[in-house]
């Protein structure tokens, strides 16, 4: 007796919008040359999974048109059923910023979704926080190094005995000296480091270890007044800083025994945090996408977007971000916002970035990975009509510049970079107390300051990274759950996980990247 062999897939493509003149393949392992749809349509090439086949004959200049926009120009002839890759474009010039649709498009009438609630702990200055962790701030990356050796040792000495209290973290990064800390720019980088010392899932508990001799002083990086939270004589607490370089630090142990003294003050505190009820309006998610492929814009991109408008009707706060994967897009942007002030600060951020790459003497086109290209995204515009779908369809209410903090509620335009480590690090700085990212190609991201729920947009990396993933959007694509149930599924997951109810597998492996502060200002 033999084992059944599975029927093998019919030949699937999937196409955006009906105007569309290519399709991306959806099988497995892609598609041999000679295969025929259903439609009669034959493979003149062998075509990936996730790249685009010309549905009809493509004369050259013409444009190649995916989600209705078009997304490049052939540079020759393309018969029907070849396969269309980057090689075969011109990429589109940059949409201008000027002549947009500005808040012209009516809000959609999206009912208030009520009843939806999750575990957080509730902060003096009305955040919550999904995590009760301390939090060590660094002022200069000089610190790392002892720092990372305290924290091994409070976690293994101290931390087994604060049982309400999830982890220890250092907030370690490559900035505070040997830079122009006087530069217009150089506000980026210490307001994101202020402000994520201040992320609601720290609980107020700000303790800060520095040199000595470093340009960013604690007192420049923590100005007084900083730190909203009062002690219990209702007055703002002093700054705790170590300072390694003090007189009374002889050797080695003596500055770590510091570190750890001052670490169990802080942790007693936070050990009497008790979870508590709170509605899902006190959500504040970032969504991000990494390792993009061609299915990310099929799947798991809308499906976070059908969340996004899920939470914005709870009365939630979503942030998405990634300034040159939503450039491409700027039109469906301003004309979402819910004024013309806020479509004129996304175009305001939009004009900064691009003065930004040309100082580099590059251009939005840096972006696309070669990962990216491997999985089917052809050029940034491509890209970006994919990752705009993460936004949901609820108005744009806000935008914050790079590093700053959330003052609203809604959905909100974080202007980061695409960077994955530096966006995550200024969504942080937001003040995002959940992390939601997608990836297509597969990348093992997580940070150690907030949970990251990890979606996969196709079903064959969702097994092979069975323990990485944390949703598997590619049954949308395999055509067995619709984009809705999805997303649904997501937003009952972020409950869950912000509750402490579940764990992400990247908080069960202990996976997180080292935050990467956005410095444009000079190195000196």
């Amino acid at each position: 007796m033999t084992d059944a062999v599975p029927a093998a897939r019919p030949p699937l493509t999937i196409r955006m919008h009906a105007a569309d003149n290519v399709a991306i393949v959806a099988n497995d392992g892609g598609l041999p040359a000679g295969t025929v749809f259903p439609s009669g349509l034959a493979l003149r090439d062998k075509v990936p999974q996730g790249h685009k086949v010309s549905l009809v004959d493509i004369a050259a200049g013409q444009a190649v048109r995916r989600y209705n926009v078009p997304i490049g120009y052939a540079l020759k002839d393309i018969p029907a059923g070849s396969w269309v890759h980057e090689r075969l474009l011109e990429m589109p010039a940059a949409r201008q910023l000027t002549g947009l649709p500005i808040a012209d498009r009516p809000a959609p009438e999206l009912p208030p979704l009520t009843g939806y609630t999750f575990e957080g702990y509730r902060n003096a200055d009305g955040s919550v926080g999904t995590r009760n962790i301390l939090a060590i701030t660094t002022t200069v990356q000089c610190v790392a190094g002892v720092v990372d050796f305290a924290v091994r040792r409070i976690k293994a000495e101290l931390l087994p005995k604060y049982s309400n209290v999830d982890d220890v973290v250092g907030l370690e990064h490559t900035y505070g000296c040997g830079v122009a800390i006087d530069a217009p720019d150089a506000v980026v980088p210490i307001r994101t480091l202020r402000n994520i010392s201040l992320n609601p899932n720290f609980g107020g508990e700000v303790m800060v270890v520095s040199l000595g001799c470093e340009k960013l002083q604690p007192e420049r990086l923590l100005p007084p007044g900083t730190i909203a939270i009062a002690d219990q004589r209702g007055e703002a607490p002093e700054l705790d800083v170590v300072c390694l370089q003090d007189e009374a630090h002889v050797g080695f142990m003596s500055m770590i025994d510091s570190i750890f003294a001052q670490a169990k003050e802080h942790l007693e505190r936070l050990n009497r945090r008790r979870r508590e009820t709170c509605p899902a309006a006190d959500l504040v998610v970032g969504v991000q996408c990494g390792g993009s492929d061609a299915f990310s814009g099929v799947t798991a991109n809308p499906a976070v977007g059908y969340a996004t408008d899920l939470l914005v009707r709870a009365g939630g706060t979503v942030m998405f971000s990634e300034v040159t994967e939503v450039r491409d897009a700027i039109d469906q942007l301003t004309s979402r916002a819910v004024n013309a002030e806020v479509a004129g600060a996304m175009i305001r951020e939009m004009a900064w970035y691009d003065a930004y790459l040309q100082r580099g003497s590059v251009d939005r086109s840096a972006n696309t990975t070669p990962g990216n290209k491997k999985g089917g995204l052809s050029n940034i515009v491509e890209k970006a009509m994919g990752s705009i779908v993460k936004s949901g369809t609820a108005p744009i209410s806000g935008v914050l510049a790079p590093g700053e903090k959330l003052k609203q509620k809604g959905l909100i335009y974080a202007a980061t970079p695409a960077s994955d480590f530096i966006c995550g690090t200024l969504q942080l700085a937001a003040g995002m107390n959940l992390h939601v990212f997608t990836t297509g190609r597969g990348t093992p991201y997580g940070l150690a300051e907030v949970p990251v729920i990890k979606v996969a947009t196709r079903t064959d990396l969702a097994r092979r990274w069975h323990d990485l993933m944390d949703l598997n959007a590619g049954t949308i694509a395999d055509g067995e759950a619709s984009i809705e149930v999805v997303g649904m599924q997501l937003f009952q997951m972020m409950l869950d996980v912000a509750s402490g109810r579940r764990r992400t597998w990247a908080e069960r492996w202990k996976l997180h990247n080292a935050l990467v502060l956005f410095n444009p200002a000079p190195v000196t």
